[in-house]
């Protein structure tokens, strides 16, 4: 194996590199038109073009990978995960040509790949398997009578889906209608395979999987599990290994079954059992992921061991380095997916250009990424601009060292969820370790809203900011001793004095405690870094036309520095009245029209659908917040829309400005 072509973009691809350049293997790229200047496509030896941005016309072509593969003289193929990963027919022609698939054998791809056909075998292993509909649902009418059969609620998932894409949970007769009709719709687009199977919908569920290596002389071993249950929309947000839930006895039972799963197909190269499990640590299987996982480094940093160094060397033939009684499990790891979606709006995806983009850089931090800065984050991909994975010796530091370097990430130009994320690990129930795949529905029912501003950070943003304002002005040096600011948080004021001791950079807070700037910050920085009582906090920084907007741990706060005269005069200012959109319905994201379902005059109720956009191959419906009349349609099929524009326009109500 001498150079390996990555059937894949983004950070996985990248990923993959760096593993074939150590192990000196030459790598191959393939990119679309709307990649080309892709990391990925710089960070590998040799790059080819496989066709037009979308990726049903090139990353999920086969006969333009096989080009690719003909062109570069690659004797080998990873897939990443996604795409052709767990394509049997790509996996068959890569043989047929000698050409090596890093990957499961073909059989295995088939009857594991396809949630069907793998519960079936899962139960024929003496698996435990969730009750549910073992063939597949021909049409809405079905759904409802299975559903009716096995008992809401159900899950209806597309067969061949996979990273929550062509799943929905229907607990009465019209979401069962509705949930066929849009996980068939996603599972053709997504994957080219419109089936669907159902299954009963395990209340209060954790979501933990088993990861399974597998070689060609009969060696299958689990690397321990992760859990997955942060989920939103059926998509992880957050992995961690090992999971706080598990006992040993547990561990090793799934452990165990799992295996009995990947030797039942003879399996081959990395591959991930996952699980349900309820409250009473019963556990159901739920799918077999016949290829590399995202969360995959989480186990990489509590065993040691390179998932993808394993995948080539037993893809080249070579035994397992090690007996399952020598897997470690040292120490807890976390990771995050930075995605580009505002969590603000409920978390809707966002496009464009990454200005700026710093990742951190610590001990015990890794960022596995397929972006740069300059670079373009595509409307035509999945929305993740990375995977930031924490290491500690336990899972309170993980978490620590999670924070710190969530504070630390620069991104500016598309939203991002890092915000959100910063929360999630700092809510007291994920902390005590008391999650289920439903908590983030639970704990935010009503959207993501920031987290609030306490009394305490609302004089450290207020010192922050005075601190950083010193700097830019350049006149601390030359503070008075004492000074007294009047400072706005987010419109409530902070009464502020502060000073400066020679030598240093010092702010006193309310006289009580000091903050010191970091001595690397410079006018302009975007982060600052300051010292409170020996504790580092780090500001993300954005400066407003008046004040600056900081955030840190998930609050974000606008401050404004007066003096006290300025502020009672800032008092009396009219305030500017925002723009009415109450009468419109505007893009959340940008996107394309799929569907326009009324026409203008139109009388709609509430909760009818008005219109269907897609964005990241995910089908985002648009129903009506109370009963409208609609006056004008601003857009039709077809369209491209960017967030925000205008899409429709109702009649107003009477008594309405």
């Amino acid at each position: 194996m001498k150079k390996i072509l990555i059937a894949n973009r983004g950070e996985i691809a990248c990923r993959v590199m760096r593993t074939a350049r150590r192990m000196g293997i030459r790598t191959v790229a393939v990119y679309s038109e709307a990649d080309r200047e892709a990391l990925h496509v710089r960070s590998a030896d040799e790059a080819y073009p496989i066709g037009p941005s979308p990726s049903a016309k090139s990353y999920l072509v086969v006969e333009n990978i096989v080009r690719a593969i003909e062109q570069s003289g690659a004797d080998a193929v990873h897939p990443g995960y996604g795409f052709l990963s767990e394509n049997t027919n790509f996996c068959r022609i890569l043989q047929e040509r000698g050409v090596t698939f890093i990957g499961p054998d073909p059989h295995a791809i088939t009857a594991m790949g396809d949630k069907i056909a793998s519960k079936r075998l899962a139960a024929e292993s003496g698996v435990n398997t969730i009750p549910g509909h073992s063939g597949e649902v021909e049409n809405a009418d079905e759904a409802v009578r299975i559903a009716r059969e096995i008992g809401y609620p159900v899950m209806i998932k597309a067969s061949a889906g996979g990273g929550g894409k062509g799943m929905r949970i229907a607990r009465n007769d019209d979401e069962a209608r509705s949930g066929w009709s849009s996980a068939t719709k996603e599972g053709l687009s997504y994957f080219g395979d419109a089936r669907v199977l159902m299954e009963k919908y395990i209340e209060s569920p954790r979501h933990i999987e088993i990861q399974l290596i597998g070689d060609r002389h009969g060696n299958v071993l689990y690397l321990n599990e992760r859990e997955c249950s942060i989920q939103r929309r059926h998509q992880k947000v957050i992995e961690e290994a090992p999971s706080s839930f598990l006992d040993p006895a547990t561990r090793a039972a799934m452990g165990q079954q799992a295996v009995a799963l990947g030797k039942a197909v003879n399996y081959v190269s990395a591959g991930t059992v996952e699980f349900v499990v309820g409250p009473d640590k019963k556990f159901y299987f739920l799918e077999m992921n016949t290829r590399l996982q995202v969360e995959h480094p989480v186990t990489e940093m509590t065993t040691g061991l390179d998932l993808v160094e394993l995948m080539i060397r037993v893809a080249r033939g070579e035994p397992l380095p090690l007996k399952q009684e020598e897997v470690p499990l040292r120490g807890w790891a976390m990771e995050s997916r930075i995605y580009a979606e505002d969590p603000y709006r409920n978390n809707l995806p966002s496009v464009g250009r990454l200005v700026h983009y710093r990742p951190p850089v610590a001990e015990n931090v890794r960022v596995d990424t397929g972006v740069f800065e300059g670079g373009e984050v595509s409307i035509f991909y999945d929305p993740m601009i990375a995977k930031l994975i924490t290491y500690g010796k336990d899972r309170a530091e993980a978490i620590q060292r999670m924070r710190e370097a969530l504070d630390g990430y620069l991104i500016e130009g598309p939203r991002h969820n890092i915000d959100f994320l910063n929360a999630l690990y700092r809510h007291p129930r994920f902390l005590s370790g008391n999650i289920t795949t439903k908590f983030i529905e639970e704990e935010y029912p009503d959207g993501f809203q920031g987290v609030p501003i306490s009394q305490e950070d609302r004089e450290l943003f207020a010192a922050t900011a005075a601190a950083i304002e010193q700097k830019e002005l350049g006149i601390f040096q030359d503070t008075p001793k004492r000074q007294v600011l009047v400072v706005t948080v987010d419109g409530e004021a902070v009464p502020l004095t502060i000073g400066h001791n020679p030598g240093s950079n010092l702010v006193c807070i309310a006289e009580e405690r000091t903050i010191e700037m970091a001595d690397n910050y410079r006018p302009g920085d975007r982060m600052v870094s300051v010292h409170v009582s020996g504790m580092l906090h780090t500001f993300q920084v954005q400066r407003l036309p008046e004040g600056y907007l900081l955030t840190k741990g998930g609050t974000r706060a606008t401050v404004i520095i007066r003096t006290p005269k300025s502020f009672k005069w800032s008092l009396r200012l009219p305030k500017r009245k925002p723009k009415d959109t109450s009468n419109m319905l505007t893009s959340p994201m940008p996107g394309l029209v799929l569907q326009v379902l009324v026409t203008e005059g139109q009388t709609v109720p509430a909760g009818e659908i008005l219109c269907i956009l897609e964005a990241m191959k995910m089908e985002n419906v648009m129903r009506a917040e109370k009963d409208v009349v609609v006056k004008t349609l601003h857009v039709e099929p077809g369209d491209t829309v960017e967030a925000d524009a205008p899409l429709m326009e109702f009649v107003k109500e009477e008594g309405e400005e």
